[in-house]
């Protein structure tokens, strides 16, 4: 498939918004501890910046402590693991894994019995796992009034599909897709969505609990409701949906998030790629900028679904590239999509509390050069009546993030501002006839964040809030394209590979504030392969030979204020890469910094998906696309007589991979894993 973020592919954003990179490059430029010929990696990492704030009053204060009191234990305290090109999970001496859901795992009673050979129908799979797993979040049971560590919902997002591993290729087809049909369509399409699953702890062990009331397979044609200032717009209305809120599916489900009411975000990313057409198409503005194109990324789901047919159904896109909010309790509500948080290519939706009661929820779209949001909400939360809370996200404002270098000449951060993204209120948007109404800010929340100029970040992915501090993190996974003219404080490097982590504090620590200040907490990067330390492609000071990593990606925090860190980038371990190896996950201590390797996936993976036990002592996490090929080490030497590696593994689909299950399966499979500590302490102590 397509990817649009690959080095080749071309941005979707015109506009001439200053970047992170630029930001960066000023404060760099006038910094006086460069001075004396103290490079930048060095100087940037020693120490300033925000984590003299970190205890916030609240206790928390990772290893160092609070003055006059007895230190803590040092936050991490697994043993690291090395790199790995290998076809397996590895984790640290004293911990277990353990995979407990896959693609194509029974979760209904009539679920059919995985087959093995890709000769699942469309219907069939639309009764077992969907494929990709990516964000999740365990929702405990409530048992006399406390929260269960040994029973819940697990519910997770299946992002996309691996048509490789998808479909059984047809004796006498030279291609393995053909011949192409409508219940392929359907068969990938039911791939995509959600899994509610009912997860039990039993006899020490983590299992699902088939057939169970709760458990539910959301699909993209499963029907869902447009909500919100949105709702209802000309924009969204259809001649098979003429309200304009009625929508079938949801599509591309990145990362996540969750309400403290009990309801689970889940973001729809890359939508653009499943749209097409086979006649003439030129993108309008709103198309072009949005990413859409007569080819897609190759889904082909327009040849056997009008929907999907950018010609027949133009507005059908605009009915994707929402939060959705889920019930996961009530296995019969419909999934609504919550226009107010803007129309963009969702990560994640990291929702916090503020001060005054109202919720905020911070909000990245993934792509180069795109822009990190917040929402604010009118309402505020009661936490006495969750039903109260159901229609919170609905009404509320919506800011787009502008960074910028600040006065201060030694710490390498900077200050920001949320700018409104408001049709009555921001005189910008009010004057620019882009945008008839508010309904069309949001639907265009791109193009009006352009307007209002916002700073153009290196694909911001994942946020997550510190426990205690309240500081916001988010991973800028990389930027490859971006070129020395467009560097910034936030994005300091041209070409950047490797990727960083930004975090910021709101003024007066107040959620809804609209300022902040922000630094970098890493700079990732290689100093394997970059041993000058003065040479930023080596990585700040705490990237060292030992955790070096590229492509930081999925991100959250555990009730104790450590940071985990997912990796989804380059896993070829050669070049730019040499010695890092498959994609994994580390661990991280805010205060100190230090940064350690916790695990790493198998062969081709992404390591994705986070959530915890209330108690902390079962981690799950997700392992995406095992047996992607690319540029691993270890792919197949030779693919003749297929003319790319997507057919050979059509053909040959042990050949590179056989994770989870050393190839019983009979071709790779994304799937849920269960990471427990063997003397039953907290993950990560």
């Amino acid at each position: 498939m397509f990817d649009v973020n690959d080095e080749n592919a071309p941005p979707s954003n015109p506009s001439r918004n200053e970047t992170f990179h630029e930001v960066v490059e000023k404060v760099v430029s006038r910094r006086s501890l460069l001075k004396g010929g103290m490079g930048l990696s060095a100087a940037l990492f020693m120490g300033g910046g925000l984590t003299a704030c970190l205890s916030d009053g609240s206790g928390a204060t990772g290893s160092a402590g609070t003055p006059g009191t007895t230190p803590q234990a040092p936050l991490l305290g697994f043993a690291a693991v090395a790199t790995s090109t290998g076809d397996d999970i590895v984790v640290p001496a004293g911990y277990t894994a353990k995979v407990m859901y896959r693609w194509g795992d029974a979760l209904f009673n009539d679920s059919p019995a995985w087959k093995g050979d890709a000769s699942e129908s469309g219907l069939e799979q639309a009764r077992q796992a969907g494929d990709n797993n990516d964000g999740m979040h365990f929702f405990p049971f409530t048992v006399a009034g406390r929260q269960s560590s040994t029973e819940g919902l697990l519910v997770m997002n299946h992002e996309y599909c691996n048509y490789e591993y998808l479909f059984k290729p047809e004796a006498g087809q030279a291609n393995f897709l053909e011949p192409w049909t409508a219940d392929k369509v359907l068969k990938a399409q039911n791939a995509h969505g959600i899994s509610v699953v009912h997860v039990k702890k039993v006899g020490g062990v983590w299992q699902v609990q088939v057939g169970s009331s709760y458990n539910r397979r959301l699909t993209g044609n499963s029907p869902m409701t447009l909500s919100g200032p949105a709702a209802g717009h000309a924009l969204l209305q259809t001649a098979a949906d003429a309200t304009g809120s009625a929508v079938l599916g949801t599509l591309n489900n990145c990362a996540n998030g969750w309400t403290p009411w009990g309801t689970y975000l889940t973001c729809e990313e890359n939508v653009n790629g499943y749209f097409g057409t086979a006649a003439a198409f030129t993108a309008d503005a709103l198309q072009s900028r949005y990413g859409l194109s007569a080819g897609g990324f190759g889904y082909r789901w327009h040849e056997h679904d009008a929907r999907f047919d950018l010609n027949a159904t133009p507005n059908e896109p605009n009915r994707f590239g929402w939060v959705v909010e889920i019930d996961p309790f009530d296995p019969g509500s419909t999934p609504k999509k919550r226009t107010a948080l803007g129309r963009f290519k969702h990560e994640n939706a990291c929702l916090v509390v503020a001060k005054n009661g109202k919720v905020v929820v911070y909000l990245g779209d993934d792509e180069r050069y795109e822009y990190i949001y917040k929402f604010v909400s009118d309402g505020v939360y009661n936490a006495s009546n969750p039903a109260a809370n159901r229609d919170l996200l609905d009404a509320g404002k919506l800011y787009v993030a502008k960074f910028s270098a600040g006065a201060s000449a030694s710490d390498f951060a900077g200050v920001g501002q949320w700018v409104l993204l408001d049709k009555a209120a921001n005189a910008t948007l009010a004057a620019d006839a882009r945008f008839a109404d508010q309904a069309e800010v949001l639907i265009k929340a791109r193009q009006a964040a352009d307007a209002v100029g916002a700073t153009k970040m290196d694909r911001p992915e994942w946020i997550s809030k510190h426990p205690a501090s309240g500081e916001i993190y988010c991973t800028l996974t990389n930027n490859s394209s971006r070129k020395d003219a467009e560097k910034d404080d936030a994005n300091p490097r041209a070409s950047n590979r490797w990727g960083q982590i930004v975090r910021w504090r709101e003024a007066g620590s107040d959620h809804t504030a609209l300022s902040f200040d922000w630094d970098l907490f890493v700079l990732a990067g290689n100093p394997i392969a970059y041993p000058d330390r003065t040479d930023l492609k080596s990585g700040s000071a705490n990237v060292t030979a030992a955790n070096t990593f590229n492509s930081p990606d999925g991100l959250a925090f555990d009730a104790d204020g450590r940071l985990w860190i997912q990796t989804d980038g380059n896993f070829s371990n050669a070049g730019n890469y040499a010695g890092q190896g498959n994609n994994q996950m580390l661990c991280a201590d805010p205060a100190s910094k230090e940064i350690r390797r916790f695990l790493t996936g198998p062969s081709g993976c992404e390591i994705t998906g986070l959530s915890f036990t209330p108690d902390s002592t079962t981690m799950f996490i997700n392992v995406q696309h095992p047996g992607e090929a690319s540029d691993h080490p270890r792919k197949p030497a030779s693919i003749a007589p297929s003319p790319n590696m997507e057919d050979y593994l059509a053909r040959n689909s042990l050949a590179f991979s056989r994770w989870p299950d050393n190839g019983a399966g009979g071709r790779p499979r994304s799937a849920t894993v269960v990471i427990t500590k063997n003397d039953g302490g907290k993950i990560g102590s």
